[in-house]
């Protein structure tokens, strides 16, 4: 009689590949949902809160003219025109934003927007007519900063219905705004705008008219170019 288990003899049973991709294809899909839903619902906290806003010198509405903010009369005028949903514009951002935001605060130069709509044809609109809505209660600057400032979010319309009230710009007319898609027009007279002056990406920056080149996209590049105008 033998003594062998007969429980250590059991054949090793192989999972079939089709299984095994079966399974990897529904953790990937569940870690997507898990990923979508956090971007969807996760809280939107502001950071600017109580900081200087620039005067809007131009708000939205005026057909093929951007939204331009900042100190009347300053010599430098930066033209920015990005995507909402570009990744690198949220990396322009990062990176130059600081830069933009405290030459505007002291009078160096003004900053026009022009949203664009390249990116995704759902959120970028949405994301762009919002700021629009905010750019017109007086909220340009500090509304795009909170937009790329937390990037990953989906900024579904609660979320950014919830920005507008924490930057005290979330009244029944910001929010009919976001509803009714009220600068879908205006947008597209900035997007063809954007096309007659050659704007084919985002983020693309000219500073009194002259466009800067990629190795200028920096906080580095722009304050130089700012400086040698300014004198």
């Amino acid at each position: 009689m033998s003594n062998t288990n007969p429980l250590l003899q059991q054949p090793k049973r192989r999972v079939p590949p089709g299984i095994i991709v079966v399974i990897v294809l529904v953790l990937a899909l569940g870690a997507g949902v898990g990923v979508q839903y956090y971007r969807g619902h996760s809280k939107v906290e502001v950071t600017s809160s109580g900081r200087p806003e620039p005067t809007v010198i131009t708000g939205p509405g005026t057909s093929g003219k951007g939204v331009t903010v900042g100190k009347a009369g300053a010599k430098i005028n930066i033209d920015l025109y990005l995507d909402f949903r570009c990744p690198h514009c949220a990396e322009f951002e990062k990176d130059s934003g600081a830069t933009v935001d405290k030459l505007v605060e002291d009078g160096t130069a003004t900053l026009t927007y022009w949203p664009l709509q390249f990116v995704n044809p759902d959120s970028s609109p949405r994301l762009a007519n919002a700021f629009a809505a905010a750019a017109a209660n007086g909220k340009a600057l500090s509304f795009a900063d909170e937009l790329y400032g937390d990037f990953s979010k989906s900024w579904n319309t609660d979320q950014l219905i919830e920005l507008g009230k924490q930057l005290d710009v979330g009244d029944a007319k910001y929010q009919q705004a976001l509803q009714d898609n009220t600068y879908a027009g205006w947008l597209e007279s900035v997007g063809k705008a954007a096309d007659d002056r050659g704007v084919t990406g985002t983020p693309t920056v000219f500073v009194n008219g002259k466009q800067l080149q990629g190795d200028q996209l920096s906080a580095e590049g722009l304050q130089k170019a700012v400086g040698e105008l300014a004198g």
